[in-house]
């Protein structure tokens, strides 16, 4: 997992596809054929802006100074009915899990899920059509063509939700951290004191004949983090995907119930669907409990109340960490608690911007660039219900 200064989740780019080749106006001469008719060809289609995922992709770094991303027009039509070019589709790789939203209004527009799914985010215009297509018995020789369909421009804002099978929630300094290095390669940042997490990481968690499962341990939360408190509520968008939540309250917590039941309301202001997902609660930091505090019976008291699998845990000590993947492993593989489709809400463009760094917005942005070889001087009306503005 990158760093904390390269991992980048969100940007905001200007795209433009490209737009259609005009179409040919041109009449047919040759030796002994003075009057061959028209022969105008068809202009090309304007480059697309396609969307790649690419599982070997972790952010959106390769992005953040990439601001304009634009397509190739289309060529124009030239005589003896010859088309022109079309233009070269741009393609922009994104890691799996990124979703795209519409960078003025904030609406959710579509997400890539899977290694090499390709979605079109903007279409090239088509292409204007010759006058060889307007050819009639009472004009046999139009002196006019179709211009290209006009390119397609937006901004958008693209967000990394890191796809992950178990998710860590809790406070900051609960041990979520630790647990991840002790149970996988990762090496976060570790420390004694809190918010050394300062973005997501993942480990690939080795299970029993040679299986695995990742695991996404997210920088902590803590209460009134829906107003903006410490990291806010920022990176809960990494958990969305998980298929279990895995809460981690420490043992030396004034009150596990209350640290719990507040994760909980955290986490329902943020999106309420995230609490239909399956949960675990690992008590963790075990090997400094008070000697007078009866662990066992603690677990099992809480098991009863809330209902889900409680494990108590100590990374120092290696205490129930093979439990704690049992249950996880037992969790991820029940059929209701495989992955549920979250409904992507529109998010708030403003809040979005103002976590871009300042240095990197360019005064000369999207505002700044129109498209070019504007045909102001054709009458668009004039080819209405013929072409591309009838076509599918």
């Amino acid at each position: 997992m990158p760093s904390s200064s390269s991992f980048i989740d969100y940007v905001k780019i200007y795209c433009r596809s490209g737009k259609g080749g005009a179409g040919c106006m041109h009449l047919h001469r040759a030796k002994y054929l003075p009057k061959g008719g028209p022969d105008g060809g068809d202009g090309g289609r304007g480059g697309h802006v396609i969307l790649r995922g690419n599982r070997n992709l972790w952010t959106l770094l390769h992005l953040k100074y990439q601001k304009h991303i634009m397509a190739t027009d289309g060529g124009k039509g030239g005589d003896s009915r010859s088309f022109g070019k079309n233009g070269e589709d741009k393609v922009v790789e994104v890691p799996c899990g990124t979703v795209v939203y519409d960078g003025e209004t904030g609406e959710y527009i579509c997400e890539v899920k899977e290694h090499g799914q390709e979605v079109i985010l903007l279409k090239g215009g088509r292409g204007g059509l010759g006058n060889w297509h307007f050819r009639t018995a009472t004009n046999q020789a139009p002196r006019y063509a179709q211009p290209g369909e006009p390119a397609q421009e937006r901004t958008v804002v693209l967000q990394l939700k890191v796809l992950a099978d178990v998710g860590l929630v809790g406070f900051p300094n609960a041990g979520k951290s630790t647990l991840l290095a002790t149970v996988s390669a990762a090496k976060p940042e570790i420390a004694d004191y809190p918010f050394t997490t300062l973005t997501p990481q993942l480990g690939i968690v080795s299970y029993r004949d040679n299986r695995s499962f990742c695991m996404a341990d997210i920088p902590g939360i803590i209460e009134s983090a829906a107003e903006g408190k410490g990291l806010g509520l920022r990176f809960l968008r990494h958990i969305e995907r998980n298929a279990v939540l895995l809460f981690m309250v420490p043992v030396t917590s004034e009150d596990i119930r209350h640290e719990y039941e507040v994760l909980l309301s955290e986490l329902e202001k943020y999106n309420p669907q995230l609490l239909t997902k399956a949960r675990v609660l690992a008590i963790s930091k075990c090997d400094v409990a008070d000697p007078e505090l009866d662990v066992p019976a603690l677990v099992e008291n809480l098991q009863n109340e809330y209902g889900i699998p409680v494990v108590a845990i100590s990374c120092v000590q290696g205490m129930g960490i093979t439990e704690l993947k049992d249950v996880l492993w037992t969790e991820l593989n029940k059929e209701q608690n495989q992955v549920i489709e979250i409904s992507h809400a529109p998010i708030d463009v403003k809040a979005v911007d103002k976590q871009e760094d300042t240095d990197t917005n360019d005064e000369d942005g999207p505002h700044t660039i129109y498209l070019n070889e504007v045909d102001e001087e054709w009458d668009l009306d004039k080819y209405r219900g013929i072409g591309w503005d009838t076509q599918d």
